[in-house]
């Protein structure tokens, strides 16, 4: 048998999110909206620091809270997802999909330690 190279580059089959995606690497747990309100309102606060700095401090905490919170709701819902996705399986005829929770949890444990 041959190996073909046009093959061997396209992403394996059957496999959820690898194919379609714009960007290289995990998706971001918080949506592009989130991220810039969040983002908005900590340069506002840094702006503004000379002049008020108390409610510079207060709006900027209040931003954090808001965006630990979205990530905790969003880590929460990636779990349940990876939960329904591998429980109850039979590990001896879905083990691609067992490995596939695998490196998802993984990935996103990595991530949070890196951070």
């Amino acid at each position: 048998m041959m190996y073909d190279q046009t093959r061997a580059q396209q992403p394996p089959e059957g496999r959820p999110g690898s194919a379609g995606r714009r960007t290289p690497g995990p998706e971001p747990l918080l949506g592009a909206d989130e991220r810039a309100d969040v983002t908005q309102r900590l340069n506002h606060a840094l702006n503004t620091f000379a002049h008020s700095p108390l409610e510079a401090l207060e709006e900027a905490e209040t931003a954090f809270d808001e965006v630990a919170a979205h990530l905790m709701s969003a880590l929460t819902e990636r779990r349940s997802d990876l939960h329904a996705a591998w429980h109850g399986q039979d590990p001896e005829t879905q083990g691609e999909e067992l490995r596939h929770a695998l490196r998802q949890y993984r990935e996103i444990a990595q991530r949070l330690l890196r951070m």
